[in-house]
C-alpha cells in the first residue's frame, strides 16, 4: 500500500511539473509568434497606404534633355519657399552627370545647371549620378534636406567607364555648403564607400551597385543614425534592394546578410530599385521600381515597421505604362504629399526618349488652367 500511495504522489506531481511547464512554455511560444506577425504589415494597412500614396492622374512631362540628351533619376527637396530637383543627364551615351532644377509649385520646372561632372580621371571619371540624402521622411512633411556637420550630401553611382551605367560602379558621397547652388558638389577623399571589391560586399551586389537613398533616423532604430538603401546586382537583368548603415556618412558597413527587397526570385530575373523611404506614423514605406519579373517597368511600394523586414505590395502599381511618352517604361519613383496633393515624379520612357514625368492624386491639368 505504502508503494502504491508513493507512486500515486509521484503521478501528481509529475502530471503538476507538466502543467506548469506548458504554462511556462506557452507565453514563451505565443510571443515567439507574436513578434514574428508584428513583422508582416496586415493587408488592410497595404491597402490604406496605396489609397494614400496613389496618383491615377498623369499630367505629363516636366524635364525633358537637350539634343541628344536623356534624363533621369528625380529626387526633390524644398529650401526657401522653392522646390527643387536633382536628377541626371546623359549626351551621346558617354555617361550620366548630375544636374539642378527649380520650381514654384512642382508642376513647371526650370533647368538651372551642372552640380557633378566628368573628371580628368579616377574611380568616378565617367559616370556621377547623385540624388539627395536627409530629405526629411516625414510623408506630407516639409521635404527640407537636413543638415550634418554644417553640410549638405548626397550619395551618387560612380564609373570609370563611358557608356549607359556600364559595370562595374561603384557609391560615393558628396557634399555641399549650399544645394540650390549651382556648383560642384566636393566628393569626399574616402570614395568610393561602397564597392563590389570590399570585403563584406553580398552575393547579390557582386556585379555592381546602383542608385541609393540615405536617411537620417534620430531613433537609431538599427542602432546607427545614418541608413542608406540601394540596388545591386550580381549577374545582368536582376537587381535586388540591400541596406548599408554609418555613424558619419563617410564610413559604412553592409547590414544584413542579403537584400530586404527582392522580386523574381524563382528566375533570378527582373529588377527592384531606386528605393525611396518615407515615414508614415509607425510605418516605413519604400516607393521603388519594378521590371521584367512582371510585363514591363513600374512603380510599387512595400512597408515594414522596423526598417528591415518589408512587406510587398501585391496589387495594382503605382504608375505603369499608360501613354505614348511612357509606354515603354513608367519607373524610378520619387513622393512628395505637398497641401494635400501626392506628386509622383518618375522616369518616363516612349516616343519622346527618356524623360522626367508627373503624375497626381488630383487632375493638376485643370488647376493649372489660367483663370478666365
Amino acid at each position: 500500500m505504502k508503494i502504491i500511495f508513493l507512486f500515486s504522489r509521484l503521478v501528481i506531481m509529475m502530471s503538476l511539473i507538466g502543467v506548469i511547464l506548458i504554462v511556462s512554455v506557452r507565453p514563451s511560444q505565443c510571443q515567439t509568434n507574436t513578434l514574428s506577425a508584428a513583422k508582416i504589415v496586415p493587408p488592410e494597412r497595404m491597402q490604406q497606404v496605396y489609397e494614400e500614396v496613389k496618383t491615377p492622374f498623369k499630367y505629363g512631362i516636366v524635364i525633358r534633355g537637350e539634343v541628344g540628351e536623356v534624363v533621369d533619376c528625380a529626387s526633390i527637396f524644398r529650401k526657401s519657399n522653392k522646390w527643387y530637383m536633382v536628377y541626371v543627364g546623359a549626351t551621346n551615351k558617354i555617361g550620366y552627370e548630375t544636374f539642378l532644377a527649380q520650381s514654384s509649385d512642382l508642376l513647371h520646372w526650370e533647368k538651372l545647371g551642372k552640380i557633378m561632372s566628368f573628371k580628368p580621371g579616377g574611380w568616378d571619371r565617367w559616370q556621377v549620378d547623385g540624388g539627395i540624402a536627409l530629405c526629411e521622411t516625414k510623408w506630407g512633411g516639409s521635404s527640407k534636406l537636413q543638415k550634418f556637420e554644417g553640410k549638405y550630401w548626397m550619395s551618387y553611382i560612380g564609373g570609370a567607364l563611358q557608356g549607359y551605367e556600364t559595370d562595374p560602379l561603384a557609391i560615393g558621397i558628396a557634399w555641399t555648403m549650399n544645394p540650390t547652388e549651382v556648383k560642384e558638389w566636393t566628393p569626399i577623399a574616402e570614395n568610393p564607400v561602397l564597392a563590389i571589391d570590399q570585403p563584406d560586399v553580398r552575393e547579390f551586389e557582386k556585379m555592381t551597385l546602383y542608385k541609393s537613398q540615405i536617411i537620417l533616423d534620430r531613433h537609431k532604430t538599427l542602432g546607427y543614425p545614418f541608413v542608406m538603401y540601394y540596388n545591386g546586382k550580381f549577374k545582368n537583368g536582376y537587381e535586388r534592394i540591400g541596406m548599408a548603415v554609418s555613424n558619419d556618412m563617410i564610413h559604412w558597413q553592409r547590414y544584413g546578410k542579403g537584400p530586404v527587397v527582392a522580386n523574381g526570385e524563382e528566375k533570378q530575373r527582373g529588377i527592384s530599385g531606386d528605393p525611396q523611404i518615407v515615414r508614415m506614423g509607425d510605418l516605413w514605406v519604400m516607393f521603388y521600381f519594378g521590371a521584367f519579373w512582371q510585363p514591363g517597368a513600374f512603380d510599387t511600394f512595400a512597408c515594414s515597421y522596423d526598417m528591415v523586414n518589408w512587406t510587398k505590395w501585391e496589387g495594382k502599381h503605382l504608375i505603369e505604362p499608360s501613354e505614348t511618352w511612357d509606354k515603354q517604361y513608367a519607373h524610378k519613383p520619387w513622393l512628395i504629399k505637398h497641401k494635400g496633393v501626392v506628386y509622383h515624379f518618375y522616369c518616363a520612357v516612349g516616343d519622346e526618349g527618356r524623360v522626367i514625368a508627373l503624375a497626381t492624386s488630383h487632375d493638376m491639368k485643370k488647376a493649372d488652367q489660367p483663370i478666365k
